[in-house]
C-alpha cells in the first residue's frame, strides 16, 4: 500500500514539474508577441500602416487562440486594411467581428470604416458601415457625429426625407448646428416645403460659407410662392454678383416673373439668359421666350421659339402651337400655319383652342390645299365634329368646292348625289361634264362617254354645248365615225347662229368623220369651211389642207388637189414633203409626167428626212418607165434599191426593171432581176410574178429545160396543186374581204393553212388569219401566224405583222421580244405612224428594260421630228428626264423636268413639279422649293404618290429653314398616314430620326428616335 501511495506521489509531481515548465515557455511566447503588438500599435499611430498591417498580421497569426492579443491585432490589422483601401478590407472587418463577436472593439471598427469612407466621399459605402453601428454604445458626440453623417450620406444618395430626420436634432447644436440647418432647410426646399425650408435658411442667410445658395434658394422660393414682384427685386439685385453657375438660373427666374406679370418686352433678355440644364432647354423654355415674343407683335422670333417644340403633347404644346399658327398666319404663311392648327386642334387639354384651331385648320385647307387628307374630308369631319358651330353654313358650302378645286368630281358627284335638291342636282349635271374630260384626257373614252352625255342635261349654255361636243369627239376616239358624225353636224346646226371660238373646230371634226368613212366630197366641203377662219393654228391649218388635198384626190379632182397641197409645199408648212409627193401623184393622173417628174425629184431631194423618198424614186423610175425612158429609169430603180434596201418596193423596182430588161432584148439581165426576186422575196405575190415572168425569158430563149430545173430549187412554187390553192385561198380570201369576223372565216383560212402550208398565198392567208384574231381580241393565238410572216421575206403584210405584234408583247409587258420587232419596224416600216410607234416603244422599252442610253436616244429622236403629238412628245421628255435620273445625270434632268412641266397634264404634271421641289431642295432653294411642294397639293394632291413623295422634300425644306415644328410634324404626318408607300416611308423615318437625333442635343424634352 505504501509503495502504491509513493507511486502516485510521483507522477502527480511529474504532472505538477511538466505544467510548471509549459507555464514558462508561454509566459516568453506572449511577451514577445506583445513587444511586436506595441510596435504595431507605435507604426500605426504614425500612420505607417502597411508596416503596422504586416506587424498585426503575424501577431495575430502568433498569438494564442482566444487571446485579447490576438482579437486586438485582428481588429488592427482590419483597419490598416481600411486605411489602405484595400479591396478586402470589408472582409477583414466582418471577419474580425464573427470571430470576436464580443469585442469592446467591434463597433469602433464600424464606426471607423464609415468615417473611413465618409471622409474619402463615398457616402453610399459609409452609410453601409454607419449603420451596423450600435448607437447606444456610442458617446453623445459620436451620437451626434453619426446622425450629421448619415444624415449628409442619406442626402447625397438623395434619401431626402430620412436625411431630413438626420439633421432635425441637430439645427440647434453648436458644433453641427449651421451646416444641419442649411442641409434641413436645403431638403425641405428640395421637397416643396417652401415655408420650412424659407424660414429655416433666412436663420443662417448670412452665413459666408451659404450666402450665394441661400440667397438662390430664398428667390426660387419667393418665386414659386407666386410673388413674382419680390423675386425681380431680389434677382436684380443678385443677380449682378451671383456665382456663374447660378446666374442662370436666377436670370430665369427674374424671366419668368416678369412673364407671369405679362411683363413680355422685360421678360425677354432673362429668358434668353437662361442656358438650361446641361446646356438643353425644355419646351415650356421655348414656349415662354416665343409667347413673349408673340405678345411684341415679333412674330418671326416667335416662331423660331414655338417651332422647337416638338416630341411632347401637353398643354404648353397646344398653346404654342396654336399661337404658332397665328404667327404663321401674320408671316402670310398659310401653309405652314394649317399644320400647326392641325396639331392644336388634335389636342383636347384646352377644348376652346381645339375648336378654334379646328376651324382654322379647314378653312385653311380649303384656301391652301392639304397634303394629308383630302380637303372635303376635312371640312366634312368638321361639321361631324362641330354640329353647332357658328361657321357650320359657311364650311358648309366649302364642300363641293373644294372636291372640284382639287380636281376630284367623282368624289363631288358622289357628295351631291347624296345631298339631292335642285341646285345640287344642276351642279352635278355640271360636275359630269368636268369627270368626263378628266377621263378623256386620260385616253379613258368609254368610262367618259356616259359623264358627256349626262352633262347634256345642263340648263347651264356653254355646258350643255360643251358636252355635246366632247360627246361627239369621245365616239370620234372610239372609231364610231358614222355616230360621230352625227353628232357634229347635228352640233354645228345648233351653234350656226352662235358659233364661238371654242367650237371652231366642229367643222375639223366633221370633215375628217367624212373622211374616215371615205365621204370624200363632203370631206372636202367640211375642210374648205374649216380653213375660212383665220384664227386655226398653223398646224391644225396645214393638216387641214393636206386632208383636202387629199379629199379631192380620192374624188380625181386631182387640179384643186393641187392648189391645196401647194399651199402647204409653199409655206414649208408641216407634212410639205408628203403634199409634194400628192403633187407628183396628182400630175401623173393627168398625164402630165414631166411635171411629176419634176417635184417627185423634190421630194428626193428637198427634205433631208422623209419617209416617202423610196416611195417617190419608185414612182420616178415607174414614170420614166412610162416615157419609155429606160436609162433614167434604171437609175431611178438602182437608186432606190441601194438607198433604202429595206424598202417595201424594192421587189417591185426587181420586177420592173427585169420588164425593162426584157422589152430592151437584154434577157440575161432580166432572167437575173427575176431571180433576184424569187431568192429575196419567196412566197411573195411578187416572186410568183417573177416566176411567171422568168418563164417567157426561158421561152424567148427558147431553154425550157433550164427553167424546170430552176423551177424544182424554188419550194414555193408547185405547179400541180396550183388550181386547188387559188380556189381554196379564193374562198377563203372572199369572206375576208366582206369584212366578216367570225368563226367562219377564221376555219377556212386554218383549212388553207393547213392543206397548203406551202401555197401560193401562204403570206396572205397567215396575215389574213392573224388579223382576224387580232380584231377579235384572240391575241395569243394569232402571235404563231404574225411571227411567219415576219420571219418570211418581206411583203406588204411585214410592216403591219411587225406592228401588231409588237403590240401584243407590249401589253404583256414583253419587252425582250418586243424590242427586236419594234426595231425591225422601225427600219422597214412606211407608214410614218408606224415609224413613230416604233420608235416611242423602243423608247419606252428600253427604259424598262434598264437601257438607259438607247432609251435617250429614241426619245431625242422623236423630239426631233416636226410633227409630234404633244403627248408622245412630253413621253420621249419623260424618259430622258427619268433615264438621267437613273444615270445621275440631275442636270439634264432638271433641263427635261423644267420642258416636261410647262405642257404636261395628270400624274406627268406631278411628277415634273415634284422634281422642281426636289432640284430646288438640292440647290438649298428651301422657300422656293415649298412653294412648288404647295403647288403639287393644291392641284395634284389625287395623283397620290408624287404628291406624299413631295412631302418629304418638304419636311427637308422646313429643317433648312430652321423650323423644326414644320418639318417633324409634315414627316410624322408621312409616316402615320402613308403606309402603303414603304419607300417614302422609309425616307422618311430616316430623315426625322436624323432631325430628332439633332435636336436632342439642344432640347431636354426631345427623345432621340432608336429603331423601327
Amino acid at each position: 500500500m505504501k509503495f502504491l501511495f509513493f507511486k502516485k506521489l510521483i507522477l502527480s509531481l511529474s504532472i505538477y514539474f511538466v505544467a510548471i515548465n509549459s507555464f514558462s515557455q508561454q509566459t516568453i511566447a506572449d511577451a514577445t508577441d506583445l513587444t511586436a503588438y506595441n510596435n504595431g500599435l507605435n507604426l500605426y499611430n504614425t500612420k505607417a500602416y502597411a508596416a503596422a498591417q504586416k506587424t498585426f498580421e503575424k501577431v495575430s497569426k502568433d498569438a494564442s487562440i482566444g487571446s485579447n492579443l490576438k482579437a486586438d491585432a485582428s481588429y488592427y490589422e482590419a483597419m490598416c486594411a481600411v486605411k489602405l483601401n484595400q479591396p478586402d478590407a470589408d472582409k477583414k472587418v466582418l471577419s474580425f467581428v464573427e470571430e470576436n463577436p464580443n469585442s469592446s472593439k467591434k463597433n469602433t471598427a464600424f464606426f471607423t470604416v464609415a468615417n473611413y469612407y465618409f471622409a474619402n466621399k463615398k457616402a453610399s459605402y459609409a452609410l453601409k458601415w454607419f449603420q451596423k453601428v450600435t448607437v447606444d454604445d456610442l458617446s453623445i458626440e459620436n451620437k451626434k457625429e453619426l446622425n450629421f453623417k448619415m444624415g449628409y450620406c442619406f442626402l447625397v444618395t438623395k434619401n431626402l426625407t430620412l436625411a431630413k430626420a438626420r439633421f432635425l436634432p441637430l439645427i440647434n447644436d453648436p458644433k453641427y448646428g449651421n451646416d444641419s440647418r442649411y442641409y434641413f432647410g436645403f431638403i425641405s426646399y428640395k421637397l416643396e416645403d417652401y415655408d420650412i425650408a424659407e424660414s429655416t435658411l433666412k436663420e443662417i442667410a448670412d452665413n459666408e460659407s451659404y450666402r450665394a445658395e441661400i440667397s438662390y434658394y430664398l428667390l426660387d422660393i419667393s418665386f414659386k410662392a407666386g410673388k413674382f414682384k419680390r423675386s425681380i427685386k431680389v434677382g436684380l439685385e443678385l443677380f449682378p454678383t451671383m456665382d456663374r453657375k447660378l446666374k442662370s438660373d436666377v436670370s430665369k427666374i427674374i424671366g419668368e416673373s416678369y412673364f407671369n406679370l405679362n411683363q413680355y418686352k422685360e421678360a425677354i433678355p432673362y429668358l434668353k439668359g437662361y442656358k438650361g440644364i446641361k446646356g438643353k432647354w425644355n419646351n415650356t423654355d421655348f414656349y415662354q421666350l416665343g409667347y413673349a415674343y408673340y405678345k411684341q407683335n415679333d412674330f418671326e422670333n416667335a416662331v423660331n421659339n414655338f417651332n422647337k417644340i416638338i416630341d411632347e403633347k401637353n398643354t404648353v404644346s397646344q398653346n404654342a402651337y396654336y399661337h404658332l399658327g397665328e404667327c404663321y398666319m401674320k408671316l402670310d404663311k398659310k401653309a405652314a400655319a394649317l399644320n400647326a392648327f392641325k396639331s392644336a386642334a388634335e389636342m383636347s387639354f384646352d377644348r376652346n383652342i381645339k375648336e378654334d384651331a379646328a376651324l382654322n385648320y379647314a378653312k385653311l385647307s380649303y384656301e391652301e390645299g392639304n397634303p394629308f387628307q383630302p380637303v372635303s374630308e376635312v371640312l366634312q369631319n368638321y361639321l361631324k365634329t362641330y354640329p353647332k358651330s357658328k361657321a357650320y353654313k359657311e364650311i358648309n358650302k366649302l364642300v363641293v368646292s373644294s372636291f372640284l378645286n382639287q380636281q376630284d368630281y367623282e368624289g363631288a358627284l358622289k357628295f351631291l348625289s347624296e345631298k339631292k335638291n335642285e341646285e345640287n342636282i344642276a351642279l352635278g349635271l355640271e360636275v359630269s361634264f368636268y369627270r368626263g374630260i378628266q377621263l378623256f384626257n386620260e385616253n379613258k373614252y368609254k368610262e367618259a362617254l356616259p359623264y358627256f352625255t349626262q352633262g347634256k342635261k345642263s340648263k347651264l349654255i356653254e355646258v350643255k354645248q360643251k358636252s355635246h361636243y366632247w360627246e361627239a369627239e369621245t365616239i370620234y376616239r372610239l372609231e364610231d365615225y358614222k355616230d360621230a358624225l352625227t353628232k357634229f353636224i347635228i352640233l354645228n346646226k345648233f351653234l350656226k347662229s352662235n358659233k364661238t371660238a371654242s367650237f371652231a373646230l366642229v367643222d375639223y371634226n366633221i370633215g375628217y368623220s367624212h373622211f374616215k368613212l371615205k365621204e370624200y366630197e363632203k370631206a372636202g366641203e367640211s375642210f374648205s369651211s374649216f380653213l375660212q377662219n383665220d384664227s386655226i393654228s398653223d398646224a391644225l391649218k396645214y393638216d387641214a389642207l393636206i386632208r383636202l388635198g387629199d379629199s379631192y384626190f380620192a374624188t380625181t379632182n386631182y387640179k384643186k388637189a393641187i392648189i391645196a397641197y401647194k399651199k402647204v409645199t409653199d409655206n414649208y408648212g408641216l407634212g410639205a414633203d408628203y403634199a409634194t409627193y400628192q403633187i407628183a401623184m396628182s400630175y401623173g393622173f393627168t398625164n402630165e409626167n414631166e411635171e411629176k417628174i419634176i417635184t417627185l425629184k423634190k421630194v428626193i431631194n428637198n427634205y433631208q428626212v422623209s419617209n416617202l423618198k423610196d416611195d417617190a424614186l419608185y414612182q420616178l423610175g415607174n414614170t420614166y418607165s412610162k416615157l419609155k425612158d429606160h436609162k433614167n429609169a434604171h437609175i431611178a430603180y438602182d437608186r432606190l434599191i441601194e438607198k433604202h434596201p429595206k424598202s417595201v418596193f424594192i421587189s417591185r423596182s426587181l420586177l420592173r426593171q427585169g420588164l425593162l430588161y426584157f422589152n430592151d432584148n437584154d434577157n440575161m439581165q432580166s432572167l437575173m432581176k427575176y431571180k433576184d426576186v424569187a431568192a429575196k422575196f419567196p412566197n411573195s405575190p411578187d416572186a410568183l410574178e417573177a416566176v411567171a415572168n422568168a418563164r417567157n425569158v426561158y421561152i424567148e430563149e427558147g431553154n425550157l429545160e433550164d427553167y424546170v430545173d430552176w423551177i424544182g430549187t424554188l419550194k414555193f412554187v408547185n405547179i400541180t396543186n396550183s388550181e386547188l390553192d387559188n380556189t381554196t385561198f379564193a374562198v377563203a380570201e372572199k369572206k375576208y374581204l366582206e369584212s366578216k369576223v367570225g368563226e367562219e372565216i377564221i376555219a377556212s383560212l386554218q383549212k388553207y393553212i393547213r392543206e397548203f402550208p406551202q401555197g401560193i398565198h401562204k403570206i396572205k392567208a397567215n396575215y389574213y388569219l392573224a388579223d382576224v384574231l387580232f380584231r377579235v381580241k384572240e391575241f395569243q393565238k394569232s402571235v404563231i401566224y404574225y411571227e411567219f410572216i415576219i420571219n418570211e421575206a418581206q411583203t406588204e403584210y411585214t410592216e403591219e405583222s411587225l406592228n401588231k405584234l409588237s403590240q401584243i408583247y407590249l401589253e404583256q409587258g414583253k419587252f425582250e421580244e418586243a424590242l427586236p420587232l419594234l426595231d425591225r419596224l422601225e427600219q422597214v416600216a412606211y407608214i410614218s405612224e408606224n415609224i413613230l410607234f416604233a420608235q416611242s416603244n423602243l423608247m419606252k422599252g428600253y427604259y424598262e428594260t434598264a437601257a438607259y442610253e438607247l432609251a435617250i436616244e429614241y426619245a431625242k429622236k422623236i423630239l426631233q421630228k416636226d410633227k409630234t403629238d404633244t403627248t408622245i412628245e412630253n413621253d420621249a421628255k419623260t424618259i430622258i428626264a427619268r433615264s438621267s435620273i437613273k444615270n445621275e445625270d440631275f442636270i439634264t434632268a432638271e433641263e427635261y423636268y423644267t420642258e416636261i412641266e410647262k405642257t404636261a397634264n395628270g400624274i406627268l404634271k406631278a411628277e415634273a413639279l415634284y422634281y422642281n421641289a426636289y432640284f430646288k431642295n438640292q440647290q438649298k432653294e428651301y422657300e422656293a422649293s415649298n412653294e412648288i411642294v404647295q403647288k403639287l397639293i393644291a392641284k395634284y394632291a389625287s395623283y397620290k404618290y408624287w404628291a406624299v413623295k413631295s412631302y418629304v422634300i418638304m419636311g427637308k425644306n422646313y429643317y433648312g429653314l430652321e423650323d423644326v415644328y414644320q418639318a417633324t410634324f409634315v414627316l410624322e404626318n408621312v409616316i402615320k398616314n402613308f403606309k402603303e408607300f414603304k419607300d417614302i416611308i422609309k425616307d422618311a423615318q430616316l430623315e426625322l430620326d436624323n432631325i430628332k437625333e439633332t435636336e436632342a442635343k439642344t432640347n431636354n424634352s426631345v427623345t432621340p428616335e432608336k429603331q423601327h
